[in-house]
């Protein structure tokens, strides 16, 4: 999957003020990462004369981004989308009937939800993001609102990151043609998009619908042209009369090998396509009848080659049967081994929860693995290698999921200095390794408001996720903080 950052279009002027922001973290978004890629159609236009700051047409998802302009900066912003907003405490209101500074901003988006799933019906999962600015802080959304398809985010790389991963969510990437019909329709202005620049932001080849065994229609027309030309061959010597004198000289040697012909006749076309009038004088004696003496010599000496061959084939077949049960039978004890691989691995003693591995992984691409100041800080220091575990598991007879990362470093303070900063709460993580390579089975975990616990042993740091699925999760529920706790006992094995 690894691919570069979004690639911008620029269409339009942006209408907002927070447009640079926007643009900017768009054009941070994959640097780093395998995660992100697809093109930003910036300034788009979706809904004749209401222009967007940017439409991204993404793999699995298409986003579209709204900018909101805010009175001042802020510190802490509230942001229900049914609701008033507050900055700082204090109430914002945006014209005489507006609820809200962002209650403009989501009609322009059903609008354009709306024409995108007219001019590509099925083209998944479709988000919005309304990026407020100057400059925010902290946004606090409700969990109601965090677990539909709208967020609220002053827009970095890291915000945008956490909000691409949540929000384009097919199971299956776009094709490239797909791609090209949604971005002619959203953006007719918009230059040529090369296959090869398509392919490399992560859109498919292939569409799902179109046929891929097509390939194998060589393989099987083989199998008919073989046998249609053997009984031509076999036919055409047949009208003429063969003397019965030289005829009577193969066939004392020729019976034996009449019933094991039929078997080995694709090893003798396999070989060569001269053998094959041989086959013929053992079934009929009177037709091999020779032209010249030079024929004649050979005719002879080839049934003798094929019992010979015949043998040797008998014996090899038999040698690999009795070969074969032994092996089998010596074969036999492995399927126990990975049947006691696996069980999900259980949790820790005390609180008795079960997990299942999902996915598991070690590598020493550490940074790209990463998002927010923990990737800037991976980025810093050289990290001994990364191993990540995707399990699902059921707390309180609600289902869960769990993302492990066990990051191991040189030395021990360069570990301490590395759970410092993934300890920051907002300061970023490592990503989702189901996520990345589309392993979950069913819904697909969004790790927003996950319970979250770390621990250093010596040169290594873990980090723990854990969210309900479907959402939302909080990161104080009891049930979280319970599987998140015990999930530090679980075996990481890359």
């Amino acid at each position: 999957m690894g691919r570069g950052s979004v690639r911008l279009v620029r269409l339009a002027q942006q209408p907002s003020r927070v447009a640079e922001d926007v643009r900017a973290a768009l054009a941070s978004l994959g640097r780093g990462s395998n995660v992100v890629g697809g093109v930003a159609l910036i300034g788009a236009s979706p809904v004749d004369g209401r222009p967007v700051e940017a439409v991204v047409v993404m793999p699995k998802g298409v986003l579209i981004v709204i900018g909101v302009d805010l009175p001042d900066p802020a510190l802490k912003l509230e942001a229900p989308l049914g609701g008033p907003w507050k900055a700082d405490g204090w109430p914002l209101v945006h014209g005489d009937t507006s609820i809200n500074p962002a209650t403009d901003a989501l009609s322009l988006s059903a609008a354009c939800t709306h024409k995108i799933a007219d001019v590509a019906p099925g083209a998944g999962p479709i988000g919005t993001i309304i990026a407020v600015g100057p400059y925010v802080e902290t946004v606090d959304q409700p969990a109601a609102d965090l677990a539909g398809s709208v967020r609220v985010l002053y827009p970095t790389a890291t915000t945008m990151l956490a909000a691409t991963v949540s929000l384009a969510t097919a199971a299956r990437p776009r094709s490239v043609q797909q791609a090209r019909d949604l971005i002619a329709a959203l953006a007719p202005d918009a230059p040529p998009m090369p296959e090869e620049m398509l392919l490399g932001e992560g859109f498919s080849a292939y569409s799902d619908d179109e046929p891929t065994v097509i390939r194998e229609n060589p393989l099987v027309a083989i199998a008919p042209t073989v046998p249609v030309q053997h009984p031509g061959k076999v036919k055409r010597p047949a009208k003429p009369a063969a003397p019965p004198v030289k005829a009577a000289k193969p066939l004392p040697a020729t019976p034996p090998p009449v019933r094991p012909a039929p078997p080995v006749q694709p090893a003798r076309q396999a070989v060569a396509a001269k053998p094959v009038p041989p086959a013929a004088a053992a079934s009929a004696p009177t037709e091999p009848a020779p032209k010249s003496p030079h024929q004649s010599k050979t005719v002879k000496w080839l049934p003798l080659a094929a019992i010979g061959l015949l043998i040797v084939l008998l014996v090899a077949a038999i040698s690999v049967a009795s070969g074969g049960d032994d092996t089998a039978s010596t074969q036999t004890p492995p399927p126990p081994t990975p049947a006691t691989s696996s069980p999900p691995p259980s949790s820790s003693a005390v609180e008795n929860i079960q997990f299942t591995s999902r996915a598991s992984a070690a590598d020493q691409k550490c940074a790209s693995h990463a998002y927010g100041d923990v990737q800037a800080s991976l980025q810093r220091t050289s990290c001994a290698g990364v191993k990540r575990a995707s399990f699902a598991s059921s707390i309180d007879g609600r289902a869960a999921a769990v993302t492990i990362a066990v990051v191991e470093f040189p030395d021990a303070e360069q570990a301490t200095a590395f759970k410092a900063a993934a300890d920051n709460p907002g300061g970023g993580g490592i990503l989702d390794l189901a996520t990345e390579t589309d392993q979950w089975q069913g819904d697909v975990p969004v790790f927003e408001g996950a319970a979250y616990q770390s621990s250093l042993d010596g040169k290594s740091v873990r980090l723990i996720q854990v969210v309900w699925v479907p959402g939302p999760s909080t990161p104080d529920d009891p049930g979280l903080v319970r599987g998140a706790k015990a999930a530090l006992e679980l075996p990481v094995n890359g």
